[in-house]
């Protein structure tokens, strides 16, 4: 299952080389938001793994992005102790685009099509 979530980019860690083979990198998203009219703000760690470890290269700190990931958890045990973690596994980040219209202060937005007319066929869909 995949998930999204929006926010600033605020760190970027460098790529560590876990094993000859493995790599991973991780960085941080803040995101607030207002609950019962307080501001909440989390700080969010992912990491990318493998070929996905150099997406975080062509953002900057500060930078509004949408990060698609997947939830991963392990079980380890060693020394007779058990354990779990949880990972975000990041595999998209996508810069997140201001409406224009929004910033000057229109409302509406120019994505948004207009209502269909009450005349208006709906059965010529190809499926």
């Amino acid at each position: 299952m995949s998930y999204e979530l929006t926010g600033k980019l605020t760190t970027k860690m460098e790529v560590m080389q876990r094993s000859e083979t493995f790599k991973t990198r991780e960085f941080v998203i803040e995101k607030s938001e207002d609950i019962n009219g307080r501001t909440i703000t989390n700080f969010i760690k992912f990491q990318c793994v493998q070929d996905k470890t150099a997406l975080p290269d062509r953002f900057n700190l500060g930078d509004e992005v949408k990060v698609f990931f997947n939830i991963k958890g392990s079980h380890w045990s060693r020394d007779g102790r058990e354990g779990y973690i949880t990972n975000l596994d990041a595999w998209k980040i996508e810069t997140v685009k201001m409406n224009p219209t929004a910033a000057s202060g229109d409302s509406s937005n120019y994505n948004d099509m207009p209502p269909a007319s009450p005349t208006e066929q709906l059965d010529d869909l190809p499926f």
